[in-house]
């Protein structure tokens, strides 16, 4: 689509301040929750161990359905193939967690750099189907459009095949190193305090001035270089990615040590609980906008795909970032978990959980 004006300083926008920050965010909670559940089940004398395993299972499954019947761009199952590995470092000193989860995220920026100093002497047929992927012929383009604007089995069989390769070739090279590496560093983080508002507020803002003084112009740096190239494959998709891949690490600490003296300044109360409740139900959410979104963009709806321009695109986030900020303030008040919190809970315990609150009927 067009890629001037307005819908260029999207990108930009969007390339600077959100593109890998927020999953870098979630993937530091994730690795956190892994040791924050295993903490709680040790308390109460559980075996931690098979209580991780029953829900990474049942998330792999969920994962898998909503990846494959609703959309490839799931991040579920590469999370729970990451907590099988990485919850053997639960125990480690914070110290020897934040080496190991650099050494993770390392191995990926290495393997891209092997990868992209021998694309010379990649088969032909090799380096072809890359360059198709990243730069698709109007015939690719002109597919895909057709199967999303069309049926259900139209968008499976575009879908499942993408899915696949996502959840093996790119989990390999990618989605292990930096969703796991990002948790055993959330299990750091954990650990010393950092996500419970622990720290002092004059650590807290040493810590965004560096990660946001240090990381945002490390990205737009990444940005100059990715035009300076002419956003080339043989540059862009192995070197120039680096600078946003590690940039992003330095914005999210960033990020989430503002929130942090947000919590302590005891400001916009009513804001930080309406949050709060969108966090407590973050699973049933993330599902609810691949729901709201497809029905929004696929064929079997209103069939928006390919026709909302970025600026446009924006306008649909913040309608449901508004309504999730509304609808999940309202559910909590009225059940324990968010729906999918409640079936993953009933499903790694092997017993109905209870959902409603007591005394909530005419709430």
């Amino acid at each position: 689509g067009d890629f001037s004006g307005i819908n260029r300083l999207v990108f930009v926008f969007n390339h600077l301040f959100a593109d890998q920050k927020f999953m870098t965010i979630f993937s530091l909670l994730f690795g956190a929750g892994i040791a924050l559940v295993a903490e709680r089940a040790e308390a109460r004398d559980r075996s931690p161990t098979g209580l991780h395993y029953r829900r990474m299972y049942w998330l792999l499954v969920l994962g898998a359905i909503h990846a494959y019947l609703l959309w490839y761009g799931d991040i579920l199952v590469i999370y729970s193939l990451c907590g099988l590995v990485v919850y053997w470092f639960h125990r480690r000193r914070p110290t020897t967690q934040i080496v190991i989860g650099l050494l993770m995220l390392a191995v990926s920026s290495a393997v891209y750099f092997l990868f992209g100093s021998s694309l010379p002497n990649w088969p032909e047929e090799a380096r072809e189907g890359m360059l198709e992927g990243w730069a698709p012929s109007a015939e690719l383009i002109a597919a895909e459009l057709a199967a999303y604007r069309g049926s259900w089995s139209d968008q499976f069989a575009e879908r499942a095949p993408t899915a696949a390769e996502f959840h093996t070739v790119v989990f390999l090279v990618w989605g292990f190193w930096r969703a796991g590496g990002l948790m055993v560093l959330g299990m750091a983080l954990y650990h010393w305090g950092f996500f419970s508002a622990q720290f002092q507020p004059a650590r807290y803002r040493w810590l965004a001035a560096v990660g946001l003084g240090l990381g945002l112009p490390i990205v737009a740096i990444g940005l100059w270089q990715h035009e300076a190239h002419g956003w080339s494959f043989e540059y862009s998709f192995f070197q120039g990615a680096q600078f946003n891949y590690w940039g992003s690490l330095l914005v999210a600490v960033g990020y989430t040590s503002l929130v942090m003296l947000w919590f302590q300044s005891g400001r916009l109360v009513a804001l930080r609980h309406r949050l709060a409740a969108v966090g407590r139900m973050a699973f049933s959410n993330y599902i609810a906008q691949t729901l709201i979104c497809t029905t929004l963009f696929y064929g079997f709806g209103l069939g928006w795909f390919g026709h909302a321009e970025r600026w446009q695109q924006m306008i649909v986030v913040l309608c449901v970032w508004m309504l999730l900020l509304v609808w999940s303030p309202w559910w909590l008040a009225r059940f324990r978990f968010g729906p999918l919190e409640w079936l993953w809970r009933t499903l790694t315990y092997g017993r109905l959980q209870p959902l409603r609150k007591t005394g909530a009927a005419g709430a």
